[in-house]
């Protein structure tokens, strides 16, 4: 199971990631590592990004009929 220290270290070491990408890679639970990272957001240190439908690979995401459920949370290390 991971640790704030872990999750932190991860997103050093991979720039951005997803909740689920880093649930993954470090064997812990998706709720649990969704709490650590709003811990770690209320602390400052890192920070949610909503992906920009306007950098959609295909360009076709702005009429694509599922609307926004494509979109990605992102997590970043702040500062």
């Amino acid at each position: 199971m991971a640790s704030l220290i872990d999750i932190r270290n991860t997103l050093a070491l991979r720039g951005r990631m997803d909740a689920a990408q880093l649930s993954q890679l470090l064997a812990t639970p998706l709720p649990l590592v969704n709490a650590m990272l709003g811990r770690l957001e209320a602390m400052g240190k890192a920070m949610r990004i909503q992906e920009d439908p306007d950098d959609c690979l295909t360009g076709s995401c702005k009429s694509c009929p599922e609307g926004k459920k494509c979109l990605r949370e992102v997590w970043v290390l702040q500062g």
